[in-house]
């Protein structure tokens, strides 16, 4: 890959922040799987010190903030914050500093040719609001086998494209993405298909637009499974989030997500989001959206998936509504592949999750500040996981392998 400059791009996204020098001092304290109570009481920093006070408290125990990872273990949630230190979990397991985008794209299981664009706050949002494609082709291959054939699909809320890569990578063949940030639609068309409309679906104009083009695309694919994939964005759903109430307007997009399904009547929809919807208000929102999508389609289940269960090497727990108009395909979930901890249940043997090391061992190493992004890799691929990130194998080829083997 060849940039303006002519530089070779060999790492795209291989980019990690510039940190204070005050920043430098707490990342050099915390020890792997360290957090903030790592921390030396003599570093003059306010936060660390209201956090403290905080815990002291009982508010909370902050467990992930200031957090270094562990090499050994599945990362947590990588967040739309992962270039600072002090908001979760997100310093390198072994270097000082944080995780590099692309670092954070494997961590969400985007290979590494997917090439992200835009700022590089616009990137830490796409990548750290994004379904871990891994995940979605899981569910699509449930979908696939439930209905005996693979679909089209329109994309909403699609960010980057996790959810329409993973489809994609399943065998579905996408359509139409909308999403109101137009960087977020140049990754898109980038990585996954080209014909993508910026704007939000709340204006009358774009929502005109979006069924006009979605009935149209539905007419020339008749004879092919339809359906409507995305999530609203999630933040105030999120229990990371200050404010988690109908009040905050973007819990209400699911509405016009569900008045797009009446019109449009596909053969079915996903809609994914953050497993704090499930207890916003006492679980009344959950209910109130599981009502609004029962009202459209005949047959809808729920699920909560957890990533680290599907051999992606990170913790992170999302609500998945998957609904259909014919109902005699019984949809289910993926068959759990890792587990954190225990290796085996009462009636199956599971691999150990993949490790952060699995996923990142063969990346360059980095200073705070670097971009990488023309270095080479250290070496070869040594984990199944890297095979997948560098396109040695297909996603269908890592699960196979993984049934066997997880190191090489």
């Amino acid at each position: 890959m060849i940039n303006n400059l002519n530089v070779t791009i060999k790492i795209p996204n291989h980019h990690t922040s510039t940190l204070s020098d005050l920043d430098m001092l707490i990342v050099n304290s915390v020890p792997p799987g360290g957090n903030w109570k790592n921390i030396p009481l003599d570093v003059p920093s306010r936060r660390i010190q209201q956090i403290r006070d905080s815990f002291s408290k009982g508010e909370g125990s902050r467990s992930t903030y200031y957090g270094r990872l562990l090499p050994n273990k599945p990362s947590y949630t990588i967040n739309t914050y992962f270039n600072r230190p002090g908001n979760g979990c997100h310093i390198h397991y072994k270097q000082d500093r944080v995780l590099s985008q692309r670092e954070a794209a494997r961590l969400q299981s985007f290979p590494d040719k997917f090439l992200f664009l835009g700022s590089q706050g616009s990137i830490n949002n796409q990548i750290g609001n994004a379904v871990p494609p891994l995940l979605a082709f899981q569910i699509a291959l449930q979908i696939n086998e439930a209905i005996g054939q693979c679909g089209v699909f329109i994309d909403l809320f699609s960010g980057a494209g996790g959810m329409g890569l993973g489809f994609k990578w399943a065998g579905w063949q996408p359509i139409l993405a909308n999403d109101i940030d137009a960087k977020f639609l140049e990754t898109y068309s980038q990585n996954v298909h080209e014909n993508t409309l910026v704007g939000s679906i709340t204006d009358p104009n774009i929502f005109s637009e979006l069924v006009d083009r979605t009935l149209e695309a539905k007419r020339k694919y008749h004879n092919r499974p339809f359906w409507v994939l995305g999530g609203p964005p999630c933040q105030g759903f999120s229990t990371a989030g200050n404010k988690r109430t109908m009040d905050d307007e973007r819990n209400s997009l699911f509405l016009n997500y569900t008045e797009f399904l009446k019109i449009v009547k596909p053969d079915g929809f996903v809609f994914e989001n953050v497993a704090g919807l499930l207890s916003m208000e006492k679980g009344s929102i959950f209910n109130q959206v599981k009502v609004g999508f029962e009202g459209i389609m005949p047959h809808v289940k729920g699920f909560v998936f957890s990533s680290e269960k599907y051999a992606i090497p990170q913790r992170r727990k999302r609500v998945f509504l998957i609904g259909q108009r014919k109902t005699q395909s019984n949809i289910l979930p993926p068959p759990i592949l890792t587990s954190l901890g225990e290796s085996k249940d009462l009636f199956n043997n599971y691999f150990e999750c993949v490790s952060v090391e699995d996923a990142l061992s063969d990346l360059p190493e980095l200073n705070a500040g670097q971009n990488g992004s023309i270095l080479n890799y250290q070496h070869s691929p040594i984990t199944i996981y890297q095979k997948l990130m560098r396109g040695v194998i297909s996603p269908f080829e890592y699960l196979d392998n993984f049934k066997f083997k997880l190191s090489v």
